[in-house]
């Protein structure tokens, strides 16, 4: 889907990028193989080839900074195939939703492994390890997640992709919550932790702050259900998004 993105340069939107296809411009090696023959003036198809030049190369170097910077938000859904092979899944934990509030885990799922950042435990390896992914997987971590990750890690920087499922989803008409979606598509949570929510991940590290480790391998669960279910949901919406906006080439 990438390489038939046209919105990500400067100056061109949604009405310029249709326009494109319609001509029979699917991608950008058709833009470049047509180019100066392109449905536009000299100056703005020249000012496209030379940012799709840029692109092209960036792709090839597996740059995700590059597209990090140029896609917008609500965009970042269209690089999924090209960097899905360093793509992780995120979802925090934290004692609230206040100021004071504290990150109590943090759980990333490279689409084989779950590995749980602790707090008390290994929570400060978390800025090490996400530095290996390319793209960032989140349900509402643009306005959750995320913003604490940066509050408790003032040194960090994440200038990966960032795909907030969220607003995806939303566009395809489903809403609410996390859980309240998953029960939408049919994705069923295990016994252990159906019907948990937010308020029952503070409940669970309080019980586990006053000696119940049980509580603690729960909330572990919890998150682990939270990562892998955003997996399952990015292979559901992505077909879908191509599907709902028509693109011509689906």
């Amino acid at each position: 889907m990438l390489t038939h993105t046209f919105c990500h340069i400067p100056g061109v939107g949604p009405a310029s990028e249709r326009k494109l296809w319609e001509c029979g411009l699917l991608c950008w090696q058709d833009f470049l193989q047509a180019y100066p023959e392109v449905p536009f003036s000299p100056r703005k198809s020249e000012h496209i080839r030379d940012h799709l030049e840029k692109s092209a190369a960036a792709l090839r170097a597996r740059d995700h900074r590059f597209f990090a910077e140029a896609l917008s938000s609500r965009d970042c859904w269209r690089a999924f195939p090209q960097f899905a092979d360093s793509a992780v899944y995120l979802d925090i934990e934290t004692t609230g939703l206040g100021e004071s509030a504290e990150i109590t885990m943090i759980g990333l799922y490279d689409g084989d492994s779950y590995r749980p950042y602790i707090k008390g435990q290994n929570l400060a390896d978390f800025a090490d390890d996400i530095a290996a992914f390319s793209l960032i997987i989140t349900y509402f971590g643009t306005a959750f997640d995320l913003p604490f990750i940066l509050r408790g890690f003032p040194f960090l920087r994440l200038p990966q992709i960032h795909i907030d499922l969220c607003y995806p989803l939303r566009r395809l008409g489903y809403t609410g919550g996390l859980k309240n979606i998953e029960e939408q598509l049919g994705i069923q949570r295990s016994e252990d932790t159906h019907g948990l929510s937010g308020h029952d991940a503070v409940r669970l590290w309080r019980e586990y702050e006053r000696g119940n480790a049980r509580s603690l391998d729960l909330l572990v669960r919890y998150n682990q259900e939270d990562v892998v279910n955003l997996q399952r949901l990015m292979h559901i919406s992505y077909p879908k998004l191509i599907e709902r906006l028509g693109f011509p080439f689906a």
